[in-house]
């Protein structure tokens, strides 16, 4: 006998997979400035192979879930934060977001009248023209805090700096990173964040400036192959680059994969629809519905739904 629709709880088969030490938090004793280090390790490949889609495009989808595993470690509560970028361009649609507890997910979906073979490498040419928002979920009871620019920058990096100085007055500098080696993708970031210096004199905010500028110096001398090497830890990373700026590193941080795609969830979206409706879904009795981010069909028998529940 088969399972009623709305019993069934099953998820699609994907990687059950954490990676110990994806995030590591540090801050710099002797500048106003806090950071992370993001190292994806296998879950990079893990969600990008399973989108057929170009490499410029895997790259930017790398690039955003790193992105959000730095940020949303920040967060101080239960939730969620996730960035939407939608433009004109190739890629009609990014989406990632991650939990505080560091699940983490993401998509690029490249638009029908793109030429898969004829794309930018850069993110300024496959968004195009558009926006970025950022939102903090942090549950059905609160109110979602959501800040939208204008996509502004050559690459993701500097739009969501952009964004940063622009919706939040906060002073980020951002590195972010995506290749595809030897042993499939890997996405990793570097992310600083000024912080509020002590005291308010001129002399004070000077030096803080000249703190936080020598900072982003020193984190622009991050190279890929640093950041991937198997034989640096992300603390030996740290100190490479700010041991002279007293780096002190904070307890790592997990990630894990974490498509929430479940078929319960789909037959409550699928009930709100009228009988007539669900009879158009169907083909040959079957309505299929498809979870962008993880890339799994799931299939219902159009009998055991109705539009007033699961039969």
């Amino acid at each position: 006998m088969n399972k009623p629709p709305f019993l069934d709880t099953t998820r699609p088969d994907v990687p059950d997979m954490v990676v110990s030490g994806g995030v590591v938090p540090f801050h710099l004793e002797r500048s106003p400035v806090r950071g992370r280090v993001v190292r994806l390790g296998a879950l990079a490949d893990a969600i990008l192979s399973r989108h057929d889609v170009p490499d410029a495009v895997a790259r930017l989808n790398g690039e955003a879930l790193a992105l959000v595993a730095a940020m949303a470690s920040a967060l101080k509560f239960q939730g969620s934060l996730s960035l939407q970028v939608k433009g004109d361009g190739p890629v009609s649609m990014l989406l990632a977001d991650a939990t505080d507890s560091g699940g983490i997910r993401g998509l690029a979906r490249l638009d029908d009248e793109a030429n898969p073979s004829a794309l930018p490498e850069d993110a300024a040419g496959l968004l195009g023209q558009g926006y970025l928002a950022f939102t903090i979920d942090q549950g059905p009871d609160t109110e979602r805090h959501q800040g939208v620019v204008e996509i502004k920058g050559q690459s993701l990096s500097e739009m969501a700096e952009h964004y940063f100085t622009t919706s939040e007055q906060h002073a980020c500098h951002i590195r972010l990173f995506c290749t595809r080696g030897p042993n499939g993708w890997e996405a990793g970031a570097l992310v600083l964040e000024r912080i509020a210096a002590d005291g308010g004199a001129d002399t004070q905010q000077n030096d803080a400036e000249d703190a936080w500028e020598t900072a982003c110096a020193f984190a622009d001398t991050l190279r890929e192959n640093e950041l991937f090497d198997e034989n640096l830890s992300a603390h030996d990373i740290v100190h490479r680059l700010f041991g002279t700026l007293d780096a002190q590193d904070s307890a790592p941080r997990a990630l894990a994969y974490s498509c929430r795609c479940s078929r319960s969830r789909l037959v409550n979206v699928l009930t709100r629809f009228s009988d007539d409706d669900l009879d158009h879904m169907a083909e040959d009795g079957v309505i299929t519905m498809k979870c962008e981010f993880c890339n799994h069909d799931f299939r219902f028998a159009r009998d055991n739904l109705s539009a007033t529940g699961p039969a």
